[in-house]
């Protein structure tokens, strides 16, 4: 009895330490998060490896052409968007999404598809939101595992990479932001009372974003009568100047910014003076 008794007491702290072994996934899961525009994508997808087999061929053992492939392995893969965006035309409301793709020789589909927790074999052209075609590109360098990356950040703009084996997919991604941005900006200026930081985030926008100049240099104006003494703010009003071709006024700023970045033992905004002096 007590002979029964020890083995099983052996067998349970084996399966236990069995159990405390984490053996590393053949497709390891990624989650990428990307700020973008006024929100977040978030893309989560397993990484499958090439290992010596084909890929993306007529009858190939991984993803054959002209067959719908779960973009990745295991579950399927999820895109989670936060705020409004468009995919080539296509408009994408906040929510996840399953991508499912079908490889082609010279372009792919792109498959937006509704159903974001089934396995990824699972899949249902009923539950599809919309398809769109994408060019593929041959690259010299062979990818061993399977990539999904943003890449091109810009305010309203960023491409999606689907990348394996020799070729890359890009997926390009749109948001609209600037004429609900500029209201909110516009309402915010337009109060009793103004926090005088305001100005400055405001030039901001108008310059890098909105590419409105006059309304930069008004902001930024309002921004360096409130804080005479930041540097950083003179270099913003010498650029936006030089945007609008008035080069002596940008001249002007840059040196004060030079000379007040200076003072502050700012070398960055020292040479980034500088800079924007050379090419006056």
């Amino acid at each position: 009895m007590k002979k029964i008794v020890f083995a099983s007491i052996a067998l349970l702290t084996m399966q236990l330490g069995f159990a405390q072994i984490k053996v590393p996934a053949a497709s390891p899961t990624e989650t990428i998060t990307q700020d973008f525009g006024m929100g977040k994508l978030e893309l989560t997808y397993s990484r499958p490896n090439l290992r010596g087999r084909s890929v993306f061929k007529d009858n190939s053992e991984l993803a054959p052409l002209g067959k719908v492939w779960r973009t990745g392995a295991n579950a399927s893969t999820k895109l989670k968007v936060t705020d409004q965006i468009d995919l080539a035309g296509n408009r994408l409301d906040s929510g996840t999404y399953a991508i499912f793709t079908i490889p082609g020789k010279k372009e792919w589909t792109i498959i937006i598809n509704k159903d974001s927790k089934n396995w990824g074999t699972d899949y249902s052209a009923n539950d599809d939101l919309f398809r769109f075609n994408v060019p593929a590109e041959t690259t010299k360098e062979s990818m061993e595992t399977f990539t999904m990356q943003f890449t091109n950040i810009q305010p309203e703009s960023c491409e999606l990479h689907l990348m394996w084996g020799n070729v890359d997919v890009k997926v390009p991604i749109i948001t609209h932001i600037v004429s609900r941005l500029n209201a909110q900006f516009e309402k915010a200026l337009s109060a009793d009372n103004v926090n005088p930081n305001l100005y400055f985030t405001a030039a901001n926008f108008y310059y890098d974003i909105a590419k409105d100049y006059n309304k930069a240099l008004t902001n930024v104006t309002k921004a360096t009568d409130n804080n005479p003494k930041a540097y950083y703010m003179f270099l913003l009003k010498a650029k936006i100047e030089k945007a609008l071709g008035d080069k002596a006024s940008a001249k002007a700023d840059a040196e004060k910014c030079v000379q007040l970045a200076t003072e502050a033992k700012n070398d960055d905004y020292v040479r980034g003076a500088n800079m924007l002096l050379k090419s006056l």
